[in-house]
């Protein structure tokens, strides 16, 4: 593996700009003397690349290193108490999503003009400097130097296929496989493919979860009329699979004999996953989700899994993400 070697990069001095003043010989002395050497000026470092975040609860925008940037990502998206090496992936990712807008001057889903990027899952979720200033003071002093150590280890580095950032999508929990781009967005992304995450379902509290409903509630969001189908017993003949995905989510269900994706059923009803069963109580139906999210790109349960067993951040992104590269971020976001 070159994990460490690409890692290593990450902390090389920045690029260094040397400016030189060309002093003037003094007046002419009686006898001619050589002008003495130019005196190089103090080199100036370059600076790092600068993120603003549209902060949501107050309509503020706030502008701040990537570096700094990214620790507030990976302290709103991924618990402190994660391993060390799940941390880093969490935050080569973030800083990959946040370097392809940059590259891409993408501000799309943004209402301020002057930021790039939201507080929110619709981008990717940031806790403000300020907010992290106050871990201190609530006796969180351990998990922030944790959180900074992360990201320090993996300065600049990001994630790369034919040379150019990628989407780098992640998501809580995995139903013990990721997804194929194609069959959740639509858009076959080849780096965006299908693998197993087992280790999601071993530590994860919310690999399972249940929630009832009943039928009336949940023929009203799914937009049908229950009036229209009363000869419908619930149960199995009114939730019909049709067909499943390669990550093992449903792919199309009739309910009711109308047929919609697992996307579909879950956004509508609000379920964790589209992955679910159920089950017909009375004039209630029970829905069962296993996972947590999309399904698209890292699971980050199961990075976490695949940290305590042993793996590096770098394994742990080549597993998720399959056929991509690492570099630095530096290279691509000089003006």
């Amino acid at each position: 593996m070159w994990a460490g070697g690409l890692l290593a990069l990450a902390l090389l001095l920045p690029v260094l700009v040397v400016a030189t003043h060309h002093h003037q010989p003094p007046e002419a002395p009686a006898v001619p003397k050589p002008a003495p050497p130019p005196i190089a000026a103090p080199n100036k470092v370059a600076q790092p690349p600068q993120v603003s975040v549209y902060l949501s609860k107050t309509g503020q925008v706030e502008t701040l290193p990537l570096e700094d940037y990214v620790t507030g990502v990976i302290a709103a998206e991924m618990p402190a108490s994660f391993e060390l090496e799940a941390l880093k992936a969490q935050a080569i990712a973030a800083r990959t999503f946040i370097a392809r807008r940059l590259v891409d001057n993408d501000k799309s889903g943004v209402p301020e003009a002057s930021a790039m990027v939201t507080d929110t899952v619709r981008h990717q979720a940031y806790i403000s400097k300020a907010s992290l200033e106050n871990w201190k003071a609530k006796g969180k002093s351990a998990q922030l130097a944790k959180l900074k150590r992360a990201v320090l280890e993996t300065k600049n580095i990001i994630l790369t296929y034919k040379g150019k950032p990628i989407t780098a999508s992640f998501f809580s929990t995995s139903n013990g496989y990721t997804e194929n781009s194609e069959d959740y967005w639509n858009v076959k992304v080849p780096y965006l493919r299908s693998v197993a995450s087992p280790w999601d379902q071993k530590i994860a509290p919310g690999f399972k979860k249940s929630v009832t409903i009943s039928r009336t509630s949940l023929l009203k969001k799914l937009g049908l009329n229950d009036q229209s189908m009363p000869t419908l017993a619930t149960g199995k003949s009114f939730i019909q699979v049709l067909s499943s995905t390669v990550g093992h989510r449903i792919d199309q269900v009739s309910v009711g004999g109308t047929i919609f994706t697992g996307r579909e059923i879950r956004e509508k009803l609000g379920l964790r996953s589209s992955e679910f069963s159920w089950e017909a109580k009375g004039d209630d139906i029970i829905l069962t989700t296993y996972g947590y999210g999309h399904g698209v790109g890292m699971s980050q349960w199961g990075a976490d899994g695949m940290a305590k067993e042993g793996y590096t951040a770098t394994q742990i992104l080549k597993h998720y993400y399959t056929g991509i590269e690492f570099q630095q971020a530096s290279k691509l976001l000089k003006k």
